[in-house]
């Protein structure tokens, strides 16, 4: 134990913690959005104003843990610990413990209305459903721990650090922005795989739907063949606690618009399918299939502003390449959400744009295509997902990638993207 010299308004001490009460000390003052050392200085004071010590706390294992302290109050914490006769290494363990006690963690936020994201793009192989998986997975993350998450002040300079990095064996993962340690979000997610490819259901581990079953094609079509939870698959419980689900693809999705040519109101069609489903979800994300036909419509308008939800909730959420073709894509989709705002009078919101599979090693195009997506402000881009080794080796395992490979730059930008939309 030693009392180095005073820096500033407080004084360093150093003594030793349990690395358990270190860790349970560190997730829960990121859970509350306060320092370490004015948790411990709250406990401190607390522990010292009892009438008595409170119960042991095993020590066994402690290791160095140095904080600050207002001047003073370490004489005090010290006085007292030798009037209860303990040594100061159980004090302090007896002082974080009981602001731990006193100081619980926040209840997840969830939102009143169930959030409907729309992933789309009519365009494939722009990585609909590795932003689908990667995002759901973010938010469906443990709140009880802490999780790399990439921070920036603002996403232009994620995108110029990108830039600068183009010369770089690494790329974009060699950018400069901090990576800060954050509590999950600890909400509970459905992915909806509503490609007839089944990409998401495959890459996730679990099987296509039997053609001759249910499906959420038959649910919008109007001839169930049962109830739709029955459907649903639960992914990697041991890291995502249950809260991560997925509603599997049929191949007979390539028949839904065919199908719905033949509904009333067909453009409620999903909507219809998987309201009684929302109850138990916070957020629903739709995978879409790369289509500009009915089953997109009705996408669209299950993602739209529904009375009493603030703009923002829920949306569409576009997914590109830093290429040309993509921009053409783009004008289709934007084309086609047009239309159904103006035909059908709805509120979608664009949540923003996606820019997947960046590599500023390939050059003046990925360069000035990236820029250019930047330059669109409305919607802006959200989220800059590199294009590296990790996910295709996670699609190959058939695990999330959060799972596979936490502590990925893709896995860090998928929380960052996360919590840039949330």
């Amino acid at each position: 134990m030693s009392m180095p010299a005073t820096s500033s308004d407080r004084a360093k001490v150093v003594s030793k913690l349990p690395g358990w009460l270190r860790q349970n000390l560190k997730v829960r003052t990121a859970q509350l959005g306060i320092e370490i050392q004015t948790a411990v200085e709250q406990g401190i004071a607390a522990w010292c104003g009892l009438a008595s010590a409170t119960a042991q706390v095993d020590t066994s294992g402690a290791e160095s843990f140095s904080t600050f302290v207002p001047p003073g109050q370490w004489e005090e914490f010290r006085r007292t610990a030798e009037d209860r006769r303990v040594s100061l290494i159980q004090g302090l363990a007896q002082s974080v413990q009981l602001w731990l006690d006193t100081n619980a963690a926040p209840d997840v936020q969830r939102p009143a209305i169930t959030r409907r994201l729309v992933v789309c793009n009519q365009k494939g192989g722009v990585g609909k459903t590795a932003i689908t998986a990667g995002v759901g997975e973010a938010m469906a993350e443990d709140p009880d721990k802490l999780h790399s998450v990439r921070v920036a002040k603002a996403l232009t300079a994620a995108l110029r650090a990108s830039e600068a990095a183009d010369g770089d064996a690494t790329g974009p993962a060699a950018d400069p922005l901090d990576v800060e340690k954050l509590p999950g979000l600890g909400l509970r997610i459905l992915l909806v795989d509503f490609d007839p490819q089944c990409h998401l259901t495959n890459q996730l581990g679990a099987s296509p739907l039997p053609l001759n079953g249910d499906s959420l094609t038959n649910h919008m079509a109007g001839d169930p063949k049962g109830d739709l939870r029955d459907l649903i698959v639960s992914i990697d419980d041991e890291h995502f606690g249950g809260r991560l689900h997925l509603l599997p693809a049929c191949h007979d999705a390539f028949l839904l618009d065919v199908r719905l040519s033949a509904v009333r109101a067909r453009e409620a069609a999903l909507e219809r399918a998987l309201a009684p489903l929302e109850a138990d979800y916070d957020v629903i994300l739709i995978d879409c299939p790369p289509s500009l036909g009915l089953s997109m419509d009705a996408a669209a308008y299950y993602g739209r502003r529904r009375e009493g939800e603030l703009p923002g909730q829920s949306g569409a959420l576009i997914v590109v390449q830093a290429e040309d073709s993509s921009a053409d894509a783009y004008e289709l989709l934007t084309n086609q959400i047009e239309d159904l705002r103006n035909d059908l009078g709805l509120d979608l919101d664009y949540l923003g744009i996606v820019v997947n599979l960046y590599d500023g090693r390939r050059g003046y195009i990925a360069t000035s295509s990236l820029q250019g997506w930047v330059d669109i402000k409305d919607p802006r881009v959200v989220g800059l997902i590199s294009d590296l080794k990790e996910q295709k080796e996670a699609v190959r395992m058939k695990q999330p990638l959060l799972s596979y490979a936490p502590a990925s730059q893709q896995a860090v930008a998928m929380r960052a993207l996360a919590r840039e939309i949330s």
